[in-house]
């Protein structure tokens, strides 16, 4: 028999018990929660949540098989409100039936609905499988009703194992010369997936002849695997994550993770726009007027990637990446108008002091608006009598803005302190 008349290797590999699976030991070892569970001949409902070729599947028929329960599994990529039903009804006669739901994600609201009052009463006990966080993606009544098990990404000690396990136990390549010399490639490629790390083996080995002693290196990993896998979901968590380490980057002034991260999203096919749009924000927030030229970039850059699109977009990200890490960085502004909102939510708001006010009218007039009212360019700008009071009662020198000592912002620390004088204090707050 061939090795293309077979299953995939990662099937007929497949652990049969908890003492077989290699990785998340925090769940399945002695006196963890997984290993509790076939111990005391229970389960509750659950949510497998982890990334691919973890074991997530792997484990639900592990405790199928250990509890001697039936099991029914559907992906819900495919099933819909209507198979569910079907289900459901046999459940009646199917005493503690499993359903398995791979890719529960993908489930709507109406279809994730359509199994709340089955796993309340105990008709089913229903495990899904996701990649997403679930808080994101599965409705809070279902969610309350599962106990969520985070299935941690699989080590390349982990992966190594995985590999020579195949090689000792899969009854056709026991028969070949077969030696793994490097693993790296096998880890890095398939990005910690155990399915994608045996398929690779399966084709590496499918590249000899039979009677080849097959040698195994980095290179004839990468040879065969064409390109590295990206693992990036632009809806799901990773597509948080990532962005988050790329602005963390830019405001630790690291161009070069910058680099990395920004490269992370354009491989997994990250929309330009949103990239640009996220530095443009941060160029506010975090660099403001210590450098005001930075929002100018940030801007250009949107409108040029909007026109351009890939792949030259890349250079145009790139660029302005790397200039906003290498800027220098004050969050003044953002900070001076966070706290002027917290005063203004959580104070009194007093009236408009009269001589800020617009006289429209002569009444107005006669009630005082706008009288002493100094115009600005009636003086110099630097002139002590121009000084007049722009805060409303009870705020007066009270302080929002604080910018700091360094590249523009050191400029406007210097305006501030000749148009003002001491009014507004620079080394606090208060």
């Amino acid at each position: 028999m061939r090795l293309t008349d077979l299953p995939p290797l990662a099937e007929r590999v497949r652990p049969r018990t908890l003492e077989e699976l290699i990785g998340q030991e925090h769940l399945t070892a002695a006196g963890q929660l997984l290993f509790n569970f076939i111990q005391n001949q229970f389960l509750p409902s659950l949510v497998f949540w982890g990334p691919p070729g973890v074991g997530k599947t792997t484990l639900v028929y592990i405790l199928a098989s250990a509890l001697g329960r039936e099991l029914e599994m559907i992906s819900a990529v495919q099933a819909g409100v209507k198979e569910i039903r079907v289900i459901l009804e046999s459940a009646k006669v199917r005493k503690g039936l499993i359903l398995f739901i791979d890719e529960i994600h993908r489930f709507n609201k109406a279809q994730q609905d359509a199994l709340l009052h089955a796993v309340e009463t105990g008709l089913i006990t229903l495990i899904g499988a996701t990649t997403e966080n679930p808080s994101f993606e599965i409705i809070p009544a279902l969610l309350s009703r599962c106990q969520v098990l985070t299935l941690r990404p699989l080590t390349q000690e982990a992966i190594a194992k995985i590999l020579k396990r195949a090689l000792q136990q899969d009854s056709l390549l026991k028969k070949r010369s077969i030696e793994i010399c490097e693993y790296d490639a096998f880890f890095h490629i398939s990005n910690g997936d155990a399915r994608k790390a045996l398929n690779l083996l399966e084709l590496c080995v499918l590249q000899h002849k039979e009677e080849e002693k097959i040698i195994i290196t980095n290179e004839l990993v990468a040879r065969v695997a064409q390109r590295k896998s990206i693992f990036y979901d632009k809806a799901g968590e990773q597509h948080y994550d990532i962005i988050s380490a790329f602005i963390k980057s830019i405001r630790g002034s690291d161009p070069n993770a910058a680099l990395y991260w920004l490269a992370r999203m354009l491989e997994g096919g990250e929309d330009v726009q949103f990239i640009a749009r996220r530095m443009i924000i941060l160029a506010s927030e975090d660099i403001g007027n210590a450098n005001p030229n930075a929002l100018v970039l940030a801007t250009s850059c949107f409108q040029a990637v909007s026109v351009i699109g890939m792949p030259e977009a890349r250079i145009i990200l790139a660029q302005c990446a790397v200039y906003l890490a290498t800027s220098l960085k004050s969050n003044a502004s953002y900070v001076g108008i966070e706290k002027a909102l917290e005063v203004v939510r959580t104070q009194h708001n007093p009236p408009v002091p009269l001589h800020l006010r617009n006289p429209v009218t002569d009444t107005m007039k006669d009630w005082g608006y706008g009288k002493n009212y100094l115009y600005e360019h009636d003086f110099d700008i630097f002139n002590p009598m121009a000084r007049q009071e722009f805060m409303p009662p009870g705020l007066e020198g009270k302080v929002f803005y604080l910018p700091k000592p360094i590249g523009k912002e050191k400029e406007i620390q210097q305006f501030i302190r000749l148009k003002w004088g001491e009014k507004y204090s620079l080394n606090s707050s208060d």
